[in-house]
């Protein structure tokens, strides 16, 4: 995907972020927390990733040695994820996020969890098929 639009919206919700060389979006230099933009075919699959890859960190990434400076990431992981979709998940709701579709173990859910506008209470629901 060479959308320089989307890059530039992306990169403002998560300030000091870039992409690099290979094609990956870094959304925290210090924690390594990336996602590969350059297979993005278009803006639902940033958005689709932005869910499966990012919600680890802001739900429980501890990639530094204090407390603080790990709530500290996780906000900074949340905020920038709500930025760029244009939602206000919680701590909890994030926390569902990444159960549900985290590590992309449901992509298909995550399609419709996007469909159905970031509704949190269809996470828990089982697909059929």
């Amino acid at each position: 995907m060479n959308d320089l639009n989307t890059a530039m919206d992306l990169m403002k919700c998560f300030p000091g972020s870039f992409i690099n060389h290979n094609g990956e979006f870094i959304a925290h230099r210090r924690a390594n927390e990336y996602f590969n933009f350059a297979t993005c075919a278009d803006e639902l699959d940033v958005k689709c990733k932005v869910l499966e890859w990012l919600s680890r960190a802001a739900s429980k990434g501890e990639p530094f040695r204090t407390d603080l400076e790990n709530k500290n990431y996780q906000r900074f992981m949340l905020d920038g994820i709500n930025k760029y979709l244009g939602t206000n998940f919680s701590h909890d709701d994030i926390d569902e996020v990444y159960t549900y579709l985290g590590n992309r173990c449901n992509h298909a859910k995550t399609l419709l969890f996007i469909e159905s506008g970031y509704d949190v209470s269809m996470l828990p629901v089982r697909l059929e098929g």
